[in-house]
């Protein structure tokens, strides 16, 4: 199977293997959700993941702190009324923009795609979930080239999550991938479990006639 090499500025923290799913954002309630990606998203400075399960891996942004501008008139100097002989002066301001900070930068960590669910294929498939809703404009490459970085950050950014790394949440809600929360995620495509057709009946055995003797 081929890998995506993934850029060292995109690449994917990959968690251990155990059997404890604490903090995993799809186990909150209403993650698995179509209407934003925040709620996946776990705010942690720390260097590894949150938590870990099998077949699961992790990716890290960092959300740029958001600063609230406010512009004010400073007074300088108080006028002065109009006195015999002397017309008043108006009063005289200084207009002052400051900034100030509504929130941190902070670090978020989130559940994304496999290195190994990453083939051209895949990514040719997202190409075209992006293209269908306005997103990307360029050629269907099958790799994870700039421009189509670029369209994913744009999207997941509308969604709540300014990263250009595919996360799980973004692959769900663009019908790339499905997923159990007790099965790791798969392509889609695949029988999702519980999905697969129940076997058919095992056909009812037929008693056979036997002719009736007669005496002569």
């Amino acid at each position: 199977m081929i890998r995506l090499l993934v850029p060292l500025g995109l690449a994917l923290a990959l968690a251990g293997c155990d059997t404890t799913t604490v903090g995993d954002p799809l186990m909150k309630s209403g993650a698995l959700g179509p209407s934003s990606l925040a709620g996946e998203l776990i705010h942690s400075n720390a260097a590894t993941p949150p938590s870990s399960k099998p077949g699961a891996c992790w990716a890290d942004a960092v959300t740029p702190a958001v600063f609230e501008t406010d512009t004010e008139h400073d007074l300088l100097t108080p006028g002065q009324p109009a006195t015999a002989g002397h017309p008043a002066v108006p009063a005289v301001y200084q207009t002052v923009t400051r900034q100030k900070i509504v929130q941190d930068r902070q670090q978020v960590w989130f559940r994304s795609p496999c290195p190994e669910v990453m083939t051209p294929e895949f990514i040719g498939t997202l190409q075209r979930a992006l293209v269908a809703r306005g997103y990307y404009h360029g050629p269907l490459t099958g790799t994870m080239d700039a421009p189509t970085r670029a369209a994913l950050r744009r999207y997941q950014a509308a969604e709540g999550l300014d990263s250009e790394i595919l996360s799980l949440g973004a692959a769900r809600q663009l019908g790339l991938v499905t997923y159990d929360l007790g099965q790791p995620e798969a392509t889609a495509g695949a029988e999702a479990p519980g999905d697969a057709p129940e076997p058919a009946p095992a056909p009812v055995p037929v008693p056979r006639k036997h002719p009736v003797e007669q005496d002569p």
